[in-house]
């Protein structure tokens, strides 16, 4: 049996949740065929794939463009959102003409329109696996509607094609599905403990870590060299590229050793005490399942935002510093406090990606 993941290549939580019911669906059903289409960075999946796959590298959406981690641009990503949704119709047919020949079964979208309309297209069942929805992503932006008029009707349309929306929790959006089913966190599990992984990755053992996390469009200029944090705090970055030098109270890891270690990046945040980012799926549920803290900040105009920093507090440690301190290095106070904060209220269950892939077999 074929199954085929359209996955969004906005930032890395798409990929990363996604490639966690891959796995799982390839322990139930170890000789499915696994196709995927993403804009993702193919490296993510290299690493962290642990099944055959084939991947497509083009955009299954238009996304978000963004300038950095922390700052959108909104014209970019309404032209873009134009652009795309100007040749979906042509886009939709050939991707059914695509899913017949490949002989899919099953199509699972997170969550590119462009996979609930092939789908459709080619009699084909198709579920959305997310926590969010792009027409509603795209209606909290001013003037998006009357700037790219076609473009939120026709993603209603494609979503409301598919079979199901398996919702993630911290959701928004959702109200074009006929059918929808809540599913748990779907999040990356250390598989090492906290001292093992320092050790292998030559951390101090005795001091507190910060990892700093921003995902694949940079920090946004933040100022290591000013930390003030350096006499209670080891600030964690990663990189894939090796640092000429370390600014004091920073430890750099490259992440191509931390693989090849053994180790993933989920065992590095179980590691550390805090992680600093914008407030994001992956990396919030990552924290809420290897309960770290997590220190945030604010991320611009992105409807998820306002759903994450509600629910956060629910399911872990969590303390917000202004973008102004961040960039400037002045992380101790937010740090202490969120290490300080009172354990949350609830644990919810983490599992999401083998109640998805059970799903997916079931379906068969």
């Amino acid at each position: 049996m074929s199954f085929a993941f359209y996955i969004s290549g906005h930032g890395f939580g798409h990929a990363s949740r996604q490639i966690e019911i891959i796995n799982a669906l390839a322990r139930r059903a170890p000789d499915a065929r696994l196709l995927v289409r993403s804009s993702a960075p193919q490296l993510l999946f290299a690493r962290t794939v642990n099944a055959a796959y084939e991947l497509d590298p083009r955009p299954a959406d238009s996304g978000v463009v963004q300038i950095d981690s922390l700052q959108p641009d909104e014209d970019a990503t309404v032209l873009r959102a134009r652009e795309f949704y100007s040749t979906f119709d042509a886009r939709a047919e050939a991707e059914a003409e695509r899913l017949r020949a490949l002989g899919v079964r099953f199509v699972v979208a997170d969550a590119p329109p462009l996979g609930c309309e092939a789908a459709a297209r080619a009699g084909i069942p198709c579920a959305v696996v997310s926590n969010f929805t792009w027409d509603w992503i795209y209606e909290a932006y001013p003037g998006f509607a009357e700037r790219a008029a076609e473009v939120i009707p026709a993603i209603q349309l494609a979503y409301h094609k598919a079979d199901a929306a398996w919702r993630l929790p911290m959701h928004g959006g959702f109200e074009t599905f006929r059918t929808i089913k809540d599913v748990p966190f779907v999040a990356r599990h250390a598989k090492h403990t906290r001292e093992e992984t320092r050790e292998r990755l030559r951390l101090p053992l005795n001091r507190q870590l910060a990892l700093s996390s921003f995902g694949g469009y940079g920090d946004g200029g933040i100022d290591f060299d000013r930390l003030d944090s350096a006499e209670r705090w080891v600030v964690v970055v990663t990189g894939n590229e090796r640092q000429p030098s370390e600014p004091k109270g920073t430890q750099f890891v490259y992440e191509p050793e931390l693989y090849a270690s053994g180790l993933r990046y989920e065992d590095l945040v179980a590691a550390c005490d805090v992680v600093v980012t914008k407030p994001g799926y992956g990396i919030i549920s990552e924290c809420v399942a290897n309960r770290t803290a997590i220190c945030y900040t604010a991320r611009g105009r992105f409807a998820e935002y306002d759903v994450l920093v509600r629910e956060m507090p629910r399911y872990l440690r969590a303390q917000y510093i202004d973008q102004q301190l961040l960039r400037s290095g002045r992380w101790g106070a937010a740090l202490d406090a969120a290490v300080q904060a009172p354990e949350p209220p609830e644990r919810p269950a983490t599992n999401g990606a083998e109640v998805i892939a059970d799903l997916l077999v079931s379906a068969r």
